[in-house]
C-alpha cells in the first residue's frame, strides 16, 4: 500500500540529485575544460601558465587573509591611554622656568619649558596607525579594486566588510584633522596655521583607492597608504612640537562647540544613510550592501570613541566648569556599547520581521543616541 507513496519520493529526491549534479556540472565545465587543454599541452606552455596560477592563488591568499584578519582590533583600546590620569589640558605648561640648584662656581639654567601633549592628536595619529600599519589599506588593494569578475566587492556579501570600516574610521580621522587645522591648532584671527596640521590635513584627503597604477595615466602612483602614513608622521611632528610648547592647542569652549559639531554633522549624514538603506532596502540577509553601511558606521563609531574619549581630557578644564562632565561620560558610555554589536552576518530585516533581525536599525539607535548626547552638550556649552 505504502510502495506507490515510497516509490513517488525515491522519484522526488532522484530528480533533486540530477538537478543538484547537473548545476554543479555547469559549474565545474569551464574549469574542466581548461584543466584537460592544460594537460595537453607541452612543458613550454605549461610552464608559464603554472607559475602564473601558483602566483595568483598565492596573491588572493594574501588578500583573503588580509580581509579576514583585524590586527590591532579592540573596542577598548582607549583604556591603553590612562586618560583618567591626566591633571591638565592639552597645550597647558607642566614644568620649566625653574632654575636647578647648580655646583658650586656653575651658572643656573632653567629647564626646559613642557607642555602637555593632545591626546586628540595622538589617537588620531594612533587610528591611521592602525588603518594602514597594522593592517593592510584594503580600498587600494589590486585585487579588491578589481572586484569578484568586473563585479565591485560593495556589492556582494564579501570580503568588503574590513574596507567598510577601515573607510568609516579614516572618516572620523579626516574630520579631526580638519578641526586641528581650523580652529583646535591655532588661536583663530591671531595665529596662523599650523604647517604639520595643514600637510596632515592635505593628505588625508587623498583618494581613499589609489593603488600604484590607474586607469587614468600609465605612470606609476604614489598609493593611498603612503600619503596616510605622512599624515601619521606630521600629527606626531605637531605633538612633539606641542610637548616643546613651540605650537598651540586652543583649549576654548567655543572650539568645543564647534568640534561637536562637526562630529554631530559627520555621524548625522551616517545615520540618514542607514535609515535609507533600512528603510528601502530591508532585504534580511541577502541584501549585500548591509554589510559595507553597517561596518562603515561601526569604524566611524571606533574613531570617534577614541577620539572623543581624548576630547574630554584635552577639554576636562572646559567640561568641568559647564558642569556637562555626567553627560561626556554617557555619551563615550553609548560609543562602546554600541561597538558590542559585532554579528557575524549583517541582516538588513524589517523592523516588525520575526525571522530575520534588522542590525541596520540596532547601529541606528545607538548613533542617534550618541547625536542626541552631543547635541544636548553642545546647547550647554553655548549657553
Amino acid at each position: 500500500m505504502l510502495d506507490p507513496i515510497v516509490a513517488f519520493f525515491q522519484r522526488i529526491f532522484a530528480a533533486i540529485g540530477r538537478g543538484i549534479g547537473m548545476v554543479i556540472a555547469w559549474i565545474l565545465w569551464p574549469f574542466m575544460t581548461v584543466a584537460n587543454w592544460y594537460r595537453a599541452r607541452g612543458w613550454i606552455i605549461k610552464g608559464p601558465i603554472g607559475i602564473a596560477l601558483v602566483v595568483l592563488v598565492a596573491f588572493y591568499a594574501y588578500f583573503i587573509w588580509q580581509t579576514q584578519v583585524w590586527s590591532g582590533f579592540n573596542p577598548d583600546y582607549v583604556n591603553a591611554y590612562n586618560l583618567g590620569q591626566r591633571k591638565q589640558d592639552a597645550g597647558t605648561a607642566t614644568g620649566g622656568t625653574a632654575s636647578a640648584t647648580p655646583p658650586a662656581g656653575d651658572l643656573a639654567e632653567p629647564e626646559p619649558k613642557t607642555c602637555v601633549r593632545s591626546a586628540i592628536v595622538d589617537v588620531t595619529a594612533d587610528l591611521i596607525d592602525f588603518n594602514v600599519n597594522q593592517n593592510a589599506w584594503i580600498s587600494s588593494m589590486l585585487l579588491y579594486k578589481l572586484g569578484l569578475f568586473g563585479l565591485d566587492w560593495d556589492k556582494t556579501p564579501w570580503f568588503d566588510n574590513k574596507a567598510s570600516f577601515q573607510r568609516g574610521v579614516n572618516q572620523a580621522v579626516r574630520r579631526t584633522a580638519v578641526e586641528l587645522v581650523d580652529a583646535l591648532g591655532r588661536v583663530r584671527g591671531t595665529s596662523g596655521i599650523n604647517a604639520d596640521l595643514q600637510r596632515a590635513r592635505g593628505n588625508l584627503q587623498f583618494d581613499e583607492e589609489t593603488w600604484y597604477f590607474g586607469s587614468d595615466s600609465l605612470l606609476p602612483k604614489t598609493p593611498t597608504p603612503n600619503y596616510y602614513r605622512t599624515a601619521m608622521a606630521d600629527l606626531r611632528k605637531f605633538n612633539a612640537s606641542l610637548e616643546a610648547c613651540d605650537a598651540i592647542f586652543d583649549g576654548r569652549s567655543d572650539n568645543l562647540i564647534e568640534f561637536l559639531d562637526r562630529i554631530t554633522n559627520d555621524i548625522g549624514s551616517t545615520s540618514d544613510i542607514i535609515r535609507k538603506q533600512s528603510e528601502f532596502q530591508n532585504g534580511g540577509w541577502f541584501d549585500t550592501r548591509a554589510d559595507d553601511r553597517f561596518w562603515f558606521a561601526y569604524g566611524q563609531l571606533y574613531g570617534y570613541y577614541g577620539i572623543l574619549s581624548a576630547s574630554g581630557a584635552d577639554f576636562e578644564a572646559v567640561i568641568k566648569a559647564r558642569g556637562i562632565e555626567p553627560l561626556w561620560k554617557a555619551t563615550i558610555s553609548q560609543l562602546r556599547s554600541a561597538l558590542k554589536i559585532q554579528p557575524a552576518i549583517i541582516s538588513n530585516g524589517k523592523e516588525d520581521g520575526w525571522i530575520m533581525p534588522t542590525h541596520l536599525a540596532t547601529m541606528g539607535f545607538y548613533i542617534l543616541r550618541v547625536r542626541s548626547n552631543l547635541v544636548e552638550m553642545r546647547d550647554v556649552l553655548a549657553r
